[in-house]
């Protein structure tokens, strides 16, 4: 057993190096006694090949010596009651090759197999699921026969469809939405196999025995249009939101969607298990801080739109707050009295790539697993799921509330927002495996960058061992490094799980600057330690504390 520091928000427990049925034991029986008593502290536990996460809230840990001393001894209790449920037992029908499995005669030619062999050897092995994770619903799965372990891709696609079945090294799985991926594809079913309005809303389960059932393509479409038609029966949670009908006089009228604009708050915990992300608002410091200043609690729902705002109608007497990046006219980081019938158009962003707007009451979308934060890959959250659409209506409760005297915040208390910072990281796990560290240079940030993560260009980062990982646990902050050697920092939308090396994360207190950056934008990045990571979030929640206090008396 050794407990490993994921970022300054979470720990690893590892209790293997490999995909065994032994280590997967001890891994279902430990998150079963910490989830029945969870230790003070912690917001997450999610399971892994032969890891267990254990997310907490750097801002209000204690000791962080004792609090790994304790999950050391939950380890020692778990392992001598190690008894855990059997699962059930899946078929997957699944359609391999052509357009659905454009990686089969590659996976079949690495191993001087034909297609009918790939897919009989990987359609008569029997798999265990040994964690959910990656995106909502992925099956990690143990047990591909030895003679299709395969490398991922050296890059990795930018949409793998919903469905599509993989291989990456010695692990195979299912994506359940599409999204970018780098295992090898060599088959798709036509199951859904996430969704948030089920009582579980992953549908296959840690300790659960799959086989996959070839199909031909026209019973996957049989199959495929059955799911869909049962899809559409419930209705999707949020949609009576996009119109005024019904609604009543207070809320705000969406002229111009602006781009990427959606829903968040502060993100879903407790469904990192299920393979959800936290996601809320990427920069959540900017976030924060306009929802205190209109009265609000620093976790309702507001706007967050990216490098284009959007024009919006509000249908009542309001206070709003900006924040994050800087659009002209729109000041920021102050509340704003807005009359019922003003029309605020807010244009481009002149510095800074994301923009928030709080309003006082906060949005009224209907929560989903928690939150009101919208998951756009996975299509739920928000606003039916989705980006605003010219046309919407978004629901706001009638609050009335003033503001008195004439003031401004310390801005000190603010990210030292910059399109070339300097971003403070703590070790990754797989840092000893590199040749260079990541503080030598500097990174430009590419166009590939989304609410999931910033992809750099710098010098190329060279890993010693070519050894395929086990997929492990990931946090907002995690620095990967795929085979081409430049590096990815994931963000509130990240994959829960991944695979590729983790050479340092960004510590939390900084996560906020790389949500700001635009293509084009450079960084280097400066190694502290875990207790300067700790102090450095500790110092930001008092000085939020301090802001909260300080507005209790403005706002009334």
């Amino acid at each position: 057993m050794r407990l490993t520091p994921l970022g300054d928000s979470a720990v690893v427990i590892e209790l293997g190096n490999s995909i065994e049925e032994a280590t997967a034991s001890r891994v279902r029986a430990l998150v079963a006694d910490l989830t029945t008593d969870c230790p003070a502290g912690v917001r997450d536990i999610v399971p892994a090949y032969a890891q267990v996460a254990v997310y907490y809230d750097p801002a209000h840990l204690g000791d962080f010596p004792a609090f790994c001393r304790e999950l050391a001894a939950w380890v020692v209790r778990a392992d001598d009651s190690a008894v855990t449920a059997v699962g059930r037992h899946v078929d997957v029908p699944t359609h391999y090759g052509g357009e659905y499995g454009p990686d089969l005669e590659i996976v079949g030619g690495q191993h001087g197999l034909s297609a009918a062999e790939v897919i009989a050897l990987h359609s008569g092995a029997d798999y265990l699921v040994h964690a959910i994770g990656f995106a909502p619903g992925f099956p990690y799965l143990g047990g591909l026969p030895a003679n299709l372990v395969t490398p991922r891709r050296a890059t990795p696609r930018a949409r793998v469809e919903a469905g599509s079945v993989g291989i990456g090294g010695a692990q195979t799985g299912i994506y359940p939405v599409a999204t970018p991926g780098g295992w090898q594809v060599i088959g798709r079913t036509p199951l859904r196999l996430f969704d948030p309005f089920r009582k579980e809303p992953a549908w296959l389960q840690v300790g659960d025995r799959v086989r996959f059932q070839p199909i031909t393509a026209g019973e996957f479409l049989e199959l495929s249009n059955r799911a869909e038609a049962a899809a559409r029966a419930p209705a999707t949670a949020g949609s009576a939101h996009s119109d005024r009908a019904g609604r009543g006089s207070a809320g705000i009228e969406v002229v111009r969607a602006g781009m990427f604009t959606t829903v968040q708050d502060l993100g879903r915990h407790g469904y990192r298990s299920a393979g959800v992300a936290v996601g809320g608002g990427a920069d959540a410091i900017a976030l924060r801080v306009a929802n205190l200043l209109v009265g609000n609690p620093d976790g309702a729902a507001g706007l967050e739109f990216t490098l284009v705002g959007p024009e919006l109608v509000f249908h009542h007497d309001t206070l709003v707050a900006f924040g994050g990046a800087e659009f002209s006219g729109i000041p920021r980081w102050q509340p704003l009295h807005l009359a019922s019938g003003t029309r605020l158009k807010i244009g481009m962003a002149q510095a800074g790539f994301r923009g928030y707007l709080a309003i006082a009451g906060g949005i009224e979308v209907d929560p989903v697993l928690g939150s009101r934060s919208t998951h756009v890959r996975a299509g739920f959250g928000g606003l039916s799921g989705r980006l605003l659409h010219d046309g919407d209506w978004l629901p706001v409760p009638a609050v009335r509330r003033r503001v008195s005297g004439h003031w401004h915040i310390d801005e000190r208390i603010l990210p030292a927002y910059s399109n070339s910072p300097e971003l403070r990281v703590v070790k990754g796990a797989h840092a000893g495996e590199f040749e260079q560290t990541i503080c030598e240079g500097t990174f430009t940030v590419t166009p590939q960058l989304d609410r999931m993560g910033v992809r750099f260009r710098g010098g190329r980062l060279e890993r010693g061992s070519t050894a395929d990982l086990l997929s492990v646990p990931v946090a907002p902050g995690t620095i990967q490094v795929p085979p081409d050697g430049q590096p990815i920092v994931v963000l509130a939308d990240a994959q829960t799980i991944g695979g590729y090396p983790q050479i340092a994360h960004v510590v939390s207190a900084d996560q906020p600057l790389v949500a700001q950056l635009r293509p084009g934008d450079t960084v280097r990045f400066r190694e502290i330690n875990l207790e300067e990571a700790h102090e450095l979030a500790r110092t930001r929640e008092h000085a939020l504390a301090m802001l909260r206090e300080g507005l209790a008396e403005k706002l009334g």
